[in-house]
C-alpha cells in the first residue's frame, strides 16, 4: 500500500499520511474498526503500510483532531491510539467548515437547509417535550427584544437550531446547526444592507412566522409545521436575497 508517485499530466498523488488515514477510514466504514478498537503499534502499522513511523504519527495526529481517533494512556494492550466516537460537536464544527470554505452557491446551501427544516418541524410535532418549547419561546423573546439586527440574528439562529434539536434526531440536528451557523455571516450581512424600515418589516413578518411555526409543532400538527418552515425559509430568502451584492458562507 505503499503511496506511489503520480503519472506525469495525472493527479496529484496522495501525500503519504493519507495513505495511513485511507487504511483507518476503510476499516471503520466496513466494520473491522469500531469503537474502543486499539490500531495496531506505530512500528507495526509503519511497516504494513510501506511509510515511516513519522508518517503513522502525522496520520493519527489529524485523526485524532478530527476526533476520529483518541490516546489511551496505558501499557502494553491498554495504551495505544484507539477508535473514538465522533463527538457531535466534532462533525458539526468539520461540516460548518466545509460548507463555509467550498463556496457553495448560497441557493444551493438554503435548498439544503430548506429540507432540513421540513423534517425538523414535522419531527419536533411529534416529539418536541416542555423543555423544547420553554428553549424555543426564549429565542422568540431573544429576538423580539433584540437592540440590533446582530442579537436579532443570533436569536433567529438559536431558535432554528433548537426546533431541530427538538426533532430527536441527532444527525439531523447536527447538520442543521452546521448550515446554520455557516449562513450566519451572509444572513447578518444582508440584514446590514437592508434600510431602517425595510428591515423592520422584515422582522415582523420573520416573527409571525416564527410563532406559527412554534404553535403548530405546540398543538401536534407535523404536516402544518412542516409547510410552514419551509415556506418561512424560502421567503425569508427571497427577501434577503437581493438586499447584498454577491456573497458566500
Amino acid at each position: 500500500m505503499k503511496a506511489r508517485a503520480a503519472a506525469p499530466g495525472g493527479p496529484a498523488a496522495p501525500r503519504a499520511y493519507e495513505t495511513v488515514v485511507a487504511w483507518v477510514e476503510e476499516r471503520i466504514l466496513d466494520g473491522r474498526l469500531q469503537v474502543g478498537d486499539q490500531l495496531p503499534a506505530e512500528r507495526d502499522l509503519a511497516a504494513r503500510l510501506e511509510v515511516s513511523r513519522a508518517v503513522v504519527r502525522e496520520a493519527v495526529r489529524s485523526l485524532q483532531a478530527q476526533g476520529v481517533l483518541a490516546p489511551s494512556v496505558g501499557a502494553g494492550r491498554a495504551g495505544g491510539t484507539r477508535v473514538s466516537a465522533l463527538p457531535s460537536g466534532a462533525m458539526t464544527r468539520l461540516l460548518r467548515l466545509h460548507v463555509a470554505l467550498a463556496h457553495f452557491p448560497l441557493d444551493e446551501v438554503v435548498e439544503v437547509r430548506t429540507a432540513l427544516e421540513r423534517l425538523s418541524a414535522r419531527l419536533a410535532a411529534t416529539r418536541a417535550t416542555d423543555a423544547d418549547l420553554a428553549l424555543m419561546r426564549s429565542h422568540l423573546e431573544q429576538m423580539r427584544t433584540a437592540t440590533d439586527r446582530k442579537g436579532f440574528n443570533d436569536g433567529d439562529t438559536a431558535f432554528h437550531v433548537a426546533l431541530a434539536q427538538a426533532a430527536g434526531n441527532g444527525l439531523a440536528a447536527d447538520t442543521t446547526e452546521a448550515i446554520r451557523e455557516a449562513l450566519r455571516r451572509p444572513l447578518m450581512e444582508r440584514f446590514t444592507a437592508l434600510d431602517e424600515e425595510t428591515y423592520a418589516d422584515l422582522v415582523q413578518d420573520l416573527d409571525r412566522e416564527h410563532e406559527t411555526i412554534l404553535e403548530a409543532v405546540a398543538t401536534h400538527d407535523p404536516a402544518a409545521a412542516e409547510v410552514l418552515a419551509e415556506a418561512h425559509v424560502r421567503t425569508a430568502w427571497r427577501r434577503l436575497r437581493g438586499s447584498a451584492a454577491t456573497m458566500a458562507p
